[in-house]
């Protein structure tokens, strides 16, 4: 009897797709001596993969059980299991989901998705998951539920809404980086976000959207015809380099308009990046031991204090200023803000270094990705010289070319949807829901895997990099690489004019080709917050040859 209701209690404690591995025990002595009683410690279901070693270590085919159990005591072996037994099921019935991916197992799950999302990184971690348990997966950071979400319409349904406005992340990490309730980018407070995101859709929209079209190619024009200041000995040119000059040059031109010394900062925008990374998902324990934090504290600390050494100069300027209307930009906008207590200094400085650090950053890596596979397709290169010839002849580059640039256009979103730079999307749910069937809680993390759902839905080739995927009409909720809704990148528009003309003015200019042929499916690269080339690598240079030169007419 207590052997059947002991199979009976431990039988419960599993999901209905769950499978036992069941070895015969034996009691030695006392109440039910030489009954044998089977008893599974061995879980083979995909839940519990994550902890197939742990539990393996208690696989009775690895000891001697009865052995191990002195015969002194038989009495006492019976009611351990049944406690061992109750104990288990009542962890496992507390947090069984209808949702899938990894098991509790006691806290193990929750410890080891933390510790992969570490040591993988975000976007990385995000993939295995998606891949390993499916489109719509449950896990754990930092203790707390987080879903990670491939799917279009559970996508579709979270961006769409204003409950999940939110973002999520280490309260001492962001605190450190000055976004914990400052700026737009990881802003968790829904409140004061709300309150500063207005100053960057003005500025990254309207008349200030038309300009970027003149200052775009100013920019990058005066950078190229300095080429020789990121070439080296050899010919190569440093792509990431040039494009985050030229980026953080055109930012400041439009938004700031400070004297700045460009290699400077950005040399200090990596650092601040690679901190932000380092820091967003670490647990609280790492931030109370200083020494680990303090090589990213001082790089942050440098980029902070450089941004806010500008914004004084700025504020200097607005306020000894005979005209105002002179100098009314994204960053006047703000200080004026502050003056009226609308605005905290430390927000307004955290919004200029957002907004200064945001196109040098991701931007400037898209266009390198882009410029990698121009020089690996030939005919794509030939496509968009042809519609540069068509469209501008020999005349500069206007704002009114921008709309008839269409094969360029279908160039970078398929660029984008191939190798996107920021292919997650972090937030955290305001109140209770329900996503595609699923029960989704208030204060449930969510990570939306746009670089994988780009590859699974709708794309006739979706592992291929082709222009074909663009032919027809994409429907927006199949294709989101700037988001959309009330949390969509704000800048989604200005981004896609930088980019048109930054590659336009390049090809014009230059015909590219990479390194002793490598090319971006075997590039090493780090997906994290965001997905980075590996810069310790020396074939990230390119060759710029001339458009008018011999070498060039050769190709």
């Amino acid at each position: 009897m207590c052997r059947a209701w002991v199979m009976q209690f431990l039988d419960r404690t599993l999901a209905p797709d769950c499978k036992w591995n069941v070895h015969n025990w034996t009691l030695a002595g006392g109440f039910g001596a030489g009954q044998p009683i089977k008893l599974g410690l061995y879980i083979a279901s995909p839940e519990i993969k994550e902890h197939k070693m742990i539990l393996e270590m208690l696989n009775p085919m690895h000891y001697n059980l009865t052995s191990m159990v002195p015969e002194v005591m038989p009495v006492a072996t019976l009611p351990i299991l049944l406690l061992t037994g109750f104990l288990f099921f009542v962890w496992n019935h507390e947090e069984t989901s209808s949702i899938p991916g990894p098991g509790y197992c006691m806290g193990i799950g929750p410890l080891i998705s933390h510790l992969r999302f570490l040591w993988m990184g975000l976007g990385s971690a995000c993939n295995y998951y998606n891949k390993m348990y499916g489109e719509f997966v449950r896990v754990w950071i930092s203790g707390e539920e987080t879903l990670v979400i491939s799917k279009s319409s559970s996508t579709f349904h979270i961006m769409k809404h204003d409950h999940y406005s939110s973002r999520f992340g280490s309260i001492f990490g962001l605190q450190y980086m000055g976004m914990h309730e400052n700026g737009v980018i990881f802003n968790n407070n829904p409140a004061v976000w709300k309150a500063v995101r207005p100053f960057f859709v003005k500025a990254l929209s309207g008349p200030s959207l038309a300009l970027m079209v003149t200052v775009c190619v100013e920019s990058i024009n005066s950078h190229l015809d300095r080429l020789d200041e990121v070439t080296n000995a050899l010919g190569h040119v440093n792509v990431l380099t040039l494009m985050r000059r030229t980026m953080l040059d055109a930012s400041n031109t439009l938004f700031l308009r400070i004297p700045l010394d460009e290699k400077n900062i950005v040399l200090k925008i990596q650092g601040y990046f690679d901190a932000w990374q380092a820091l967003l998902i670490k647990p609280n324990i790492f931030f109370k031991i200083s020494w680990l934090s303090r090589k990213h504290q001082k790089s942050i600390k440098e980029l902070r204090d450089a941004v806010g050494i500008l914004a004084e100069e700025k504020r200097h300027r607005i306020f000894t200023a005979e005209k105002l209307e002179d100098h009314v930009d994204f960053a006047t906008d703000l200080i004026l803000a502050e003056k009226r207590g609308e605005l905290t200094k430390e927000n307004v400085n955290q919004c200029i270094l957002e907004m200064m650090i945001a196109a040098p950053d991701t931007l400037s890596v898209t266009v390198f990705f882009m410029l990698c596979l121009i020089a690996q397709h030939p005919k794509v290169e030939e496509a968009l010289m042809k519609e540069i010839q068509t469209v501008l002849g020999e005349r500069d580059l206007k704002n009114d070319d921008m709309q008839k640039l269409k094969v360029m256009e279908n160039f970078i979103n398929e660029s984008m949807r191939y190798q996107p730079v920021v292919d997650i999307v972090m937030r955290k749910a305001l109140e209770d829901d329900v996503i595609d069937g699923y029960p989704v809680k208030k204060g449930t993390n969510i990570i939306l895997n746009i670089g994988r759902m780009h590859k699974l839905e709708f794309f006739p080739k979706p592992n291929e990099f082709t222009l074909e995927n663009f032919e027809k009409n994409v429907p927006y909720r199949y294709f989101q690489p700037f988001g959309f809704g009330p949390r969509s990148c704000a800048g989604k528009f200005i981004a896609m004019v930088m980019m048109k003309v930054m590659l336009v003015s390049v090809l014009r200019r230059f015909h590219v080709k990479t390194l002793q042929g490598n090319c971006l499916e075997n590039m090493q690269k780090t997906n994290d917050l965001a997905l980075h080339p590996d810069e310790s690598r020396s074939l990230l240079a390119m060759i710029f040859t001339p458009r008018n030169s011999e070498k060039c007419l050769e190709h």
